[in-house]
């Protein structure tokens, strides 16, 4: 059963692959949103996956990030995702991103629970 308080922690070093100019969110050879986000996401994840029903996943649903301070390429963030909330099938993280600096970013993240085959025969009606 899920519950509040599970959490899971990814770590990265930053790449030129990357960095706002080579995503095109930006032009700055920083980490970009993107990646914050995708390491967010991959936490977030992480913290439940053992806890999940078989034939059921996470997806994401909605996301809301003060993206505060810039990594250079070499640095290494630490993107940490702990279950605040669990209302049925939606799950809200609160999360923090950090580099050898401090803070990088923080917010709160939605993922809601699915079944993988249905969702995914979705996803394949629309196409």
């Amino acid at each position: 059963m899920l519950e509040p308080g599970r959490q899971a922690t990814v770590e990265e070093t930053v790449t030129e692959d990357m960095t706002a100019d080579r995503l095109g969110s930006g032009d700055v050879p920083v980490l970009g949103t993107p990646v914050v986000l995708a390491l967010v996401e991959a936490a977030a994840v992480a913290a439940v996956a053992d806890e999940l029903e078989p034939g059921t996943t996470t997806v994401g649903a909605s996301v809301g990030l003060d993206h505060l301070a810039p990594t250079p390429v070499g640095g290494t963030v630490t993107a940490t995702a702990a279950l605040a909330q669990v209302e049925e099938r939606r799950l809200t993280f609160r999360f923090e991103v950090t580099d050898a600096a401090g803070p990088v970013a923080r917010g709160e993240h939605v993922r809601v629970i699915v079944d993988r085959d249905r969702f995914l025969g979705t996803a394949r009606d629309r196409g």
